[in-house]
């Protein structure tokens, strides 16, 4: 059977992209091991700069949750590292499209994804399952190790700066410590009283369970991206 235009095209295609993002998700997945160790490298440093400084049941500790998660639990906060295993293109709105890496090869805009999560610790040690979790950071990787980073209080490498470095221990070192830094002062928020007026006997008398009620640092205002 005679190869025909289109599917000539469809093989380039399915060896063209296969390649790139296999690529992408290579590079995600080292970035992402150098994300680990310089996360478990923190922990041990400010660790030892705490120490005799505080009471040790605050604690600081790394714990690697799998081959596409980290955790790092900061007194009372967790962060929650998670690589997403696709890759990804971005939408025409998007400011990405605006920069001239981007725009002299559309390929250098495929990236892989680091999501970074803000949760409380009591959410686990708790079980509280129903508690809410914020993204407050994104971290994407493309086919070149360059990178730019979403989130709050992000501003090492942002979309318009996209292509000028590889991601490396030296880059992610500001980044974590900005994530930190915002979890640290994303403060609890007491509930609105209308939020909270009525319950069910069920959440007071079925085991006692915490998880019951849901507890969330933004819980029932609003959780705003003003500056991603």
């Amino acid at each position: 059977m005679e190869t025909t235009p289109l599917r000539a095209k469809i093989l380039d295609t399915i060896i063209r992209k296969s390649t790139l993002k296999q690529k992408v998700f290579d590079n995600s997945f080292a970035a992402f091991n150098t994300l680990k160790e310089t996360l478990l490298e923190m922990a041990s440093e400010m660790d030892d700069e705490l120490d005799g400084k505080l009471d040790r049941r605050v604690r600081l500790e790394y714990r690697d949750r799998g081959k596409f998660e980290a955790q790092l639990q900061v007194a009372n906060d967790i962060l929650i590292f998670q690589m997403h295993t696709d890759v990804f293109e971005f939408d025409a709105g998007h400011p990405i499209w605006q920069n001239p890496y981007v725009g002299s090869d559309r390929e250098n805009s495929y990236c892989g994804l680091i999501n970074i999560y803000n949760f409380l610790s009591d959410s686990f040690k708790f079980n509280r399952n129903a508690d809410e979790g914020y993204l407050i950071g994104r971290i994407f990787i493309n086919r070149e190790r360059r990178y730019f980073v979403e989130g709050k209080q992000q501003t090492s490498m942002r979309a318009a700066d996209f292509g000028r470095e590889e991601l490396d221990r030296d880059a992610l070192v500001p980044i974590l410590e900005s994530a930190i830094d915002f979890a640290l002062n994303f403060d609890l928020l007491m509930p609105p009283y209308e939020e909270n007026k009525r319950v069910t006997v069920d959440q007071f008398n079925t085991k006692m369970d915490n998880s019951k009620f849901v507890t969330g640092k933004r819980l029932g205002y609003d959780f705003d991206i003003e500056d991603i």
